[in-house]
Formats: C-alpha cells, structure tokens, sequence
C-alpha cells in the first residue's frame, strides 16, 4: 500500500486500535498496536452512573467525553429522548449516535472539554441540569466552567482507565517505531508509568489537554494537531514526515 505514510511504522496505544488504525493504514503507515490502557467499570460496578441513567428525563443535557463513555450511556441516551446529548469531539459523537440511535444537540467547534463548556454556556437561555459522564482520570475542568456559568452539574464515573504492563517486546518495538501517536491524556499517563521517557522520533498528540499531560510528565512530542480529532491527528502525523502536506 502507498501514501504519505508508506514504510513508517506507528505505535497506537490505544486499547482498540479501531478507527485511529485504519485512518492510519489507509494512509500507508504500518500500524503497530501496543494497548497500554485498559477500560473497566467503575468501583462501585456502575452503581452511581446506573442511578443517574435512570432518571436521565430529570437532566437537560447528558454530556460524554469518550467514545467509551458514549458506549455506556448510549442505550439510556435512547430510552430518554428528551435530554439533549452533547459530546466533546467527532470520534465521541459518532460513537454515540450509534450507541443511541441519536444525533447530538452539540459538537463543540474546537473538540476540548472547555470548548464545550463555553459553547453550552453561550446557548443557555438559563440555568440547565446536566449529567456528565466521564473517566476516573478526567480533569474537572468542564464541570467547573459549567457550574461558573451558572448550571446544576452532577459528574459521574462511567469508566476507570487502567494501565497495562507491556512485555519485554514492547521495548522493542518502541526502538524500532517511526512514530506514536496520542488520542488521550490517560494514554500519555500510561506510556510514562510503564515504558518512562523513551520515545520514538516522532510523538504527535491529539490536542492541548493531551500535550499538556505530556508536557506534565516530561515526555517530549513533536507537534499537536490543529485539529482535535482522529482526523486530524492523522494530519498532523503525515504532515510530520511530508511537509508538503500541511
């Protein structure tokens, strides 16, 4: 296969490779999958995010920030027609139309957690219930802007990311990838906990919130895409190795 990422070998973290892969591949990279989060079900076994699912018709919007997030709201989302959905980014919002059968009600322009916030805020004729379901790492920085903005929001964990430990052959393949790329803060976490600092040549992060974790943790990137989705992530990778593109 050819294209702009012919011969580059790129490590994707992800614990499904899934769409990110075959954007990749389709542009000629050679994907390398390398889990290194693991999703799983809340403490309480899905207790509080069960509870607030069921009275789903109490809330005005049900905001999720994952496609791992829209999968566990998705069926609720559906029995309850009335709340409006919102989802941080692209990837997030497809995966919850197919999890409900629903389009969402908003889509921020820019695809972060704070975009969304500030766009749903800017909509409000007035003070809105909202129940938003996220990861056990997620930072508390939407629902702080949305209680500012004067709203009634109830967080709720629908998911924890736990980290996996690579084998002695992911080293390897860290030594021998052109690239990685980063779809999320909690996959950055995970690199630095299990495999440190060393890093292909190449780092590419999906956005600011992500870059921030990196630049947290000190793991060096290269560049963060412009657009904050898979889409551009990809992007921003081939851009990396053919300038020309970009």
């Amino acid at each position: 296969m050819t294209g702009p990422l012919h011969g580059r070998r790129v490590l994707v973290t992800r614990e499904r490779p899934g769409e990110l892969a075959e954007k990749l591949t389709a542009r000629g990279a050679e994907v390398v999958h390398v889990p290194l989060i693991e999703v799983v079900g809340p403490d309480d076994g899905g207790t509080a995010l069960g509870r607030e699912l069921d009275r789903l018709d109490g809330y005005d919007w049900l905001i999720v920030t994952s496609p791992a997030g829209a999968e566990r709201v998705g069926a609720a989302a559906a029995r309850h027609p009335g709340v409006h959905l919102a989802a941080v980014g692209t990837a997030t919002a497809a995966a919850l139309r197919t999890a409900s059968g629903r389009e969402c009600d908003l889509v921020p322009g820019v695809q972060r957690a704070d975009a969304l916030a500030e766009e749903l805020v800017a909509r409000s004729v007035g003070p809105q219930r909202i129940l938003v379901a996220h990861a056990d790492r997620a930072a508390t920085t939407m629902g702080d802007l949305l209680r500012a903005g004067g709203h009634d929001v109830v967080d709720v964990i629908a998911y924890r990311t736990l980290d996996v430990e690579p084998g002695r052959e992911v080293q390897r393949l860290v030594h021998g990838a052109d690239a990685v790329v980063f779809a999320s803060g909690s996959a950055v976490q995970s690199w630095c906990r299990t495999i440190g600092l060393r890093r292909p040549p190449v780092v590419v992060v999906i956005g600011p919130t992500t870059a921030g974790v990196a630049h947290r943790l000190g793991l060096e990137i290269t560049s963060v895409a412009v657009e904050h989705s898979l889409d551009g992530l990809v992007d921003a990778l081939v851009a990396e190795f053919d300038p020309t593109t970009s």
